[in-house]
């Protein structure tokens, strides 16, 4: 048994050796999508990269290695916790934050200035 936190959220919740991380956030009800992509996802495929999180493991070997599709989806990140929490399995203690800075650093775009 494991316990994952949720930064965020400051939730504690167990989790069994191999479980989803994704499906454990859902379970438990910790929201890992922001804003439409509650809607519009892969439901857990790895295809779209809406359910990215960071995640700190208190040892490298309690979580599972990223997958072909998550290093696609994170190859322009620079931050080695990123993961796709449709990926993850968990298999030990780890801390986990969700909505990541990184997603939103990208998307900030200013609109042009009105002109009468």
């Amino acid at each position: 048994m494991a316990l994952v936190y949720f930064e965020r959220q400051s939730k504690t919740v167990s989790a069994n050796a191999g479980n989803n991380l994704r499906l454990l956030a859902k379970k438990n009800g910790v929201q890992i999508y922001h804003g439409i992509d509650k809607l519009l996802n892969c439901r857990g495929n790895g295809l779209c990269g809406t359910c990215m999180v960071e995640v700190f493991p208190a040892k490298p070997e309690f979580v599972s290695p990223p997958t072909a599709m998550e290093e696609k989806k994170l190859k322009n990140y620079n931050n080695p916790n990123l993961r796709l929490a449709c990926q993850v399995k968990v298999h030990g203690p780890m801390r986990v934050k969700t909505y990541p800075v990184e997603l939103y650093a990208s998307s900030t775009t200013s609109a042009p200035p009105v002109t009468l």
